[in-house]
């Protein structure tokens, strides 16, 4: 048996979302070819490490050099010395940037790196700053290859990020269909009961102002018949959900159960999926909801309105105006066969599209490149 591959994971964060779960998917997909060590730029943000399984061997560094501060020599080479342990460096996102740049000052010896970028946190979520821009165009210049999940950030990195064609790979994202046709446990969701009549409003996404889940809050309050919204994430924007609950007098029907992990096994107690982000790129929430035959009621933000099924695209929002969001997600709250219509187109088209099998070959591909290894990931 080869020995396995020791890949280093610098994630600005590692709480659950998109980015987390697409590396947890791949880590299970190498199975024992490979072994990691996940840093979280946040220490205290490591909640997705609950949804690697069992049989993956890794490990949650311990007191890491840090990712985040001012531009330092000292901090760039400890990284650079941290890095030389490993066979591949995967960084993701603006947090993470910083071990990139520790290879551009400090290359010698250090392994091949690939940057992942799935998108933009608030203080970007509707401006790039320029500042960051320029940091982003020379610390990429080090990067073995640049992957982005939607063709906006393609235009964002070839454009103010002046990327070359050659170090660009869009490559989607992707789930496990099938697994969304699994039956679903009636109380897989704690805290919700749903009441005869009641119409369920889900949402997955981690509780950070970019996600804008007040303003979901406040569209759900304005909803005219008997709905209930559930909120799965964790983060620290959820005292501003539960005040924005109480603002509208529904805080007996919005539900927070923190994060769970595999989606598949709860998505099916949703009857409508529904997001509020200032930002977006390719969510797998959405491709989640759409093999599980949901309808999805969002603003027009990343890629989401050439994701979802044509049949979906009347629910889509014009705008991020509550009222917009509150119109389109009563129409389907009032119609049964309307959810059921657009679910399923919605879930013909995941079938057809997101697989995770072409991303999981197209991201093997790529690392084994970067290793200089054929094989060396299965």
């Amino acid at each position: 048996m080869s020995v396995p591959v020791r890949i280093l994971h610098l994630h600005s964060s590692f709480a659950y979302g998109g980015k987390e779960a697409r590396a947890i998917r791949l880590m299970h997909a190498w199975g024992d070819r490979a072994v990691h060590t996940i840093v979280s730029g946040v220490p205290e943000r490591t909640e997705a490490r609950s949804a690697i399984a069992d049989y993956i061997r890794y490990e949650i560094a311990q007191n890491p050099p840090p990712l985040t501060g001012k531009p330092s020599v000292a901090r760039y080479e400890a990284i650079a010395k941290y890095m030389r342990r490993f066979d591949l460096v995967l960084t993701y996102n603006w947090g993470a940037i910083d071990g990139v740049m520790a290879k551009r000052v400090f290359a010698r010896g250090t392994p091949p790196v690939v940057h992942h970028e799935d998108g933009f946190n608030e203080d970007e979520a509707t401006r790039l700053n320029p500042v960051r821009n320029l940091y982003r165009r020379f610390a990429l210049g080090a990067a073995e290859a640049l992957v982005v999940p939607s063709q906006r950030l393609m235009q964002v990195a070839g454009g103010p990020w002046k990327q070359p064609d050659h170090r660009l790979h869009l490559i989607g994202n992707g789930i496990p269909v099938e697994r969304y046709a699994e039956p679903v446990a009636a109380d897989a969701i704690p805290g919700l009961k749903r009441k005869p009549g009641e119409v369920v409003i889900g949402t997955v996404a981690g509780l950070r102002e970019v996600k804008d889940l007040p303003l979901l809050v406040r569209a759900v309050g304005g909803i005219a018949v008997k709905v209930r919204l559930v909120i799965v994430g964790e983060g620290p924007e959820r005292q501003a959900i539960l005040d924005a609950a109480e603002a509208m007098g529904i805080d007996d029907r919005v539900v927070l159960p923190g994060f769970l992990p595999e989606p598949y096994r709860y998505m099916g107690l949703f009857d409508i999926f529904a997001l509020s982000s200032r930002s977006e790129q390719q969510p797998i929430s959405v491709m989640e909801a759409m093999a599980t035959g949901l309808p999805v009621v969002a603003p027009p933000v990343g890629d989401i309105m050439a994701m979802v099924a044509d049949e979906n695209h009347p629910f889509m929002g014009i705008d991020r105006h509550e009222v917009h969001l509150r119109d389109r997600l009563q129409t389907l709250a009032v119609d049964a066969d309307a959810r059921r219509r657009v679910g399923e187109a919605n879930l013909a088209k995941a079938r057809a599209e997101f697989d995770e099998a072409k991303m999981i070959a197209a991201y093997k591909a790529l690392y084994e490149r970067a290793l200089g290894r054929l094989g060396a990931l299965g």
